[in-house]
């Protein structure tokens, strides 16, 4: 078991969470929006949140709860550009304020992208194919295409498809494939086709819709999915990146899923986190990944 930190990415910070909250900012802007994980309370004062936050998300009540509302400070925009950098990786993602507190990024992802950047260098393949499920606004899909890959990124919203294919646009990179569909319906249709993959990318919700109303719900539905993609992976090249953010599932699920459906060399599963005061860290979500 590992625990993943965030590398070096000037363009972020963690300023500080707690009381289901956090503070980040992200460029020159700072936010403050919900966090279920920051059990603990707050390290900085009353007045640093006040003085630091120049958005602040509030979830609605009742039936809406999953959806709110942003107040801004004055120069806030709704719309704004980070970049992210590794090696000859030269990422620069749009960001907005969404009615979800969602961003565009995950900024803990970032030691992913690199993993998947470095992996597809050193994989013995010209071009290696690679197949981004679940894959919102594309960071696996930008770190995944800058090494050179062949690069397919599903995602069931059409509106999150535009948001990535913006991002490649910004990061001067192009022939990404989109596809909107369901990833489990695609991927049940791409081992019906006998396609192989170099590499495959999953960061599935807990729950999810698909275009068509297809339901997902990660516990009852990862092992086929996993199974499946078990069949999509080359068999002499290949890697396997999973990743949750499920309150309640351990890393151990994701590196058993793996071990049970892949035969990979190599397998390591862990935590992501973000570090922020005096040496606390945030947790934000589990990982696995292996190779062959």
């Amino acid at each position: 078991m590992r625990l993943l930190g965030l590398p070096p990415f000037p363009d972020y910070a963690l300023l500080d969470c707690g009381g289901f909250e956090k503070l980040e900012r992200f460029g020159t802007f700072v936010l403050s929006r919900p966090e279920p994980q920051a059990v603990w309370p707050k390290t900085q004062s009353p007045a640093f949140w006040e003085t630091q936050a120049q958005a602040r998300f509030t979830r609605n009540s009742g039936k809406d709860a999953d959806s709110g509302d942003w107040a801004l400070a004055k120069g806030m925009p709704q719309q704004w550009k980070i970049r992210y950098g590794h090696g000859d990786m030269q990422l620069c993602f749009r960001l907005g304020l969404t009615a979800f507190k969602h961003v565009g990024i995950f900024p803990e992802q970032a030691e992913n992208w690199n993993y998947l950047y470095d992996t597809l260098r050193a994989i013995p393949v010209e071009k290696p194919a690679v197949l981004n499920l679940f894959a919102y606004t594309g960071g696996a899909s930008l770190a995944a295409r800058a090494a050179g890959a062949d690069v397919t990124h599903v995602d069931s919203v059409k509106q999150v498809i535009s948001w990535a294919r913006e991002n490649m646009e910004n990061s001067g990179q192009s022939d990404i494939r989109w596809v909107v569909e369901d990833a489990f319906r695609f991927v049940q249709r791409e081992v019906r086709r006998g396609k192989k993959y170099h590499g495959i990318v999953l960061d599935p919700p807990a729950y999810g819709r698909g275009p068509d109303g297809e339901k997902w719900v990660l516990e009852k539905q990862i092992d086929e999915m996993m199974s499946l993609c078990a069949q999509l992976l080359d068999p002499e090249h290949g890697f396997v990146l999973l990743n949750m953010y499920a309150m309640g599932l351990s890393a151990l699920v994701a590196e058993n899923l793996l071990r049970l459906h892949f035969r990979l060399e190599k397998i390591e599963s862990g935590e992501l986190f973000v570090p922020f005061s005096d040496g606390l860290r945030l947790p934000l979500g589990t990982y696995a990944r292996g190779s062959r």
